[in-house]
């Protein structure tokens, strides 16, 4: 008799029985599950082990209202995937003053944000002195605010315009104010493509080498991976086992957050992409095979609200956040837009009671009731000032062109 569709091969199911109760599988076992398990089999195993590592507040699904501050597009790396950036001298290049990210700060403690995350291109004229004269004013000014911000990338980078070494920035940078980095530069760690969408970045292994160097330093960070530029199913995995390794050593990565290739204005011109089922795919082998990261965040941003809603089932504890302003991904072509009310709505109707987080995971306010739900409608996803024609639909918060 053949089995139903949704169940797993007896070898297949021994491995996810162990990966949800807690137990290690290898990176073969992981893309063997990746490529042959049926996919509700996966999810349950998945959501077995958000359960399990959740034991008491598994019923919870978090969010965070926070905002992206894009200082410069002006960027020297010309990664393949990306359509913000623009070449030095390039008259499509712009960078923000010190009072208008200041203003944007303020916008965002006024809209019940409590996180910013600083980013923008690699510039060629900004080292560490840079980032310490912005993260010192922002903090002075909002120190309510988390800077979550940056990744290994930026920090080679202005290592290299500063001369000084990767501790030394890392270190000036936290002094300065910055609390954790955000997984930003990332991409796919493999060697193989990397090189195919960013060959201008450092490696994988000298990211992750660097991210390693700011955990021993006390600077902890989120791990993030890009699916759909070519990158093989092994490839992926071996992004997975790259992680993994280096949590082993440090315990500094608060979360893992895979988000999908976006095709438009970019030099790989939508040549390939990822679906949503290997998207779910995805989230559900990263909870059974990241043993060792505590959280798992389902994009809504990059896949849709209803794909983001299904991480959940998957595996995901996180469904992101309510992005105040958002300018990267949206100049490839991500459009999809969301406000609090929905994004709760979205958990709650996943069987999930929401809950607004802090950057560290802790919880700020629990909606166990949708009669006390937050009702500020200008609290919403995504206020892009730089990749929408027209600047906003919000005239009330005076979001500006760029210039």
């Amino acid at each position: 008799m053949p089995r139903p569709p949704h169940t797993a091969h007896p070898e297949l199911q021994s491995v996810l029985d162990r990966a949800a109760a807690g137990g290690r599988i290898t990176p073969e076992e992981a893309l063997d599950l990746y490529r042959h398990a049926p996919l509700h089999a996966l999810g349950s195993a998945a959501d077995a082990a958000r359960r399990r590592r959740y034991a008491g507040t598994e019923h919870i699904a978090t969010y965070i209202i926070e905002r992206n501050i894009n200082y410069t597009n002006v960027c020297v790396t010309a990664c393949k995937f990306c359509a913000f950036y623009a070449p030095p001298k390039s008259d499509k290049g712009w960078s923000r003053d010190l009072e208008e990210i200041l203003r944007r700060c303020a916008e965002t403690v006024e809209l019940g944000g409590t996180q910013i995350m600083f980013q923008g291109g690699h510039h060629p004229d900004y080292g560490v002195e840079y980032y310490e004269e912005h993260f010192s004013a922002i903090k002075a000014a909002y120190p309510q605010l988390v800077i979550h911000s940056l990744g290994a990338s930026e920090v080679e980078h202005m290592a290299r315009i500063s001369k000084v070494s990767v501790e030394e920035a890392i270190s000036r940078i936290h002094a300065a104010g910055l609390d954790s980095f955000a997984g930003a530069g990332a991409e796919l760690l493999p060697e193989r493509p990397r090189k195919a969408i960013a060959p201008l970045k450092e490696s994988g292994e000298r990211w992750l080498e660097i991210m390693e160097t700011a955990h021993n330093l006390g600077v902890e960070s989120t791990t993030t991976m890009l699916m759909g530029t070519g990158e093989t199913n092994a490839e992926r995995i071996e992004h997975l086992r790259m992680i993994r390794d280096v949590q082993d050593r440090t315990g500094g990565f608060r979360a893992f957050i895979p988000y999908t290739y976006q095709p438009q204005n970019n030099h790989l011109k939508g040549r390939t992409q990822t679906t949503v089922f290997e998207y779910l795919r995805i989230i559900a082998v990263a909870r059974l095979f990241l043993d060792n990261v505590a959280h798992i965040q389902g994009s809504w941003l990059t896949t849709g609200k209803e794909a983001g809603q299904l991480t959940l089932h998957y595996g995901a504890d996180d469904l992101g956040s309510v992005m105040l302003e958002e300018n990267v991904v949206s100049s490839a072509g991500a459009k999809h837009r969301s406000n609090l009310l929905e994004l709760i709505h979205l958990i709650r109707a996943a069987g999930r009671t929401p809950a607004q987080r802090a950057t560290t995971y802790e919880h700020l306010a629990v909606h166990d009731d949708p009669a006390n739900d937050p009702v500020d409608a200008r609290v919403a996803s995504h206020i892009a000032s730089t990749a929408i024609e027209g600047g906003t639909a919000h005239p009330e918060l005076r979001l500006i062109a760029t210039t």
